[in-house]
């Protein structure tokens, strides 16, 4: 499985990737390990705030690329309410290919 995930910065930014191992990609981000995000260690990573299950990395690549793609008001309203990545994403994905993790 792989997770596309949103994070909170501390500048009020939100950093979005893809990970196998949600749980420990966020230990790397927040606690500015090695491993962690050029523009984490830099922003400070403060909290995850989304993610999306896929079955492989295609997809979860996909949605990574769809989502840097949207602007900040349209991330911010996905954070709130996440089934608008269909609406927002229907014609770039095939959104069924995801499932909502938080």
């Amino acid at each position: 499985m792989y997770y596309t995930y949103m994070i909170r910065c501390k500048d009020n930014s939100i950093y979005t990737g893809i990970t196998t191992n949600l749980e420990k990609r966020m230990q790397e981000h927040f606690t500015k390990d090695e491993k962690c995000a050029k523009y984490t260690k830099k922003h400070t990573a403060i909290r995850l705030e989304r993610a999306w299950k896929s079955e492989n990395r295609v997809f979860a690549s996909k949605l990574e690329y769809w989502i840097k793609h949207l602007s900040k008001v349209q991330k911010e309203e996905l954070i709130k309410n996440p089934e608008k990545l269909q609406e927002f994403l229907s014609e770039k994905i095939e959104t069924e290919n995801y499932t909502i993790q938080l």
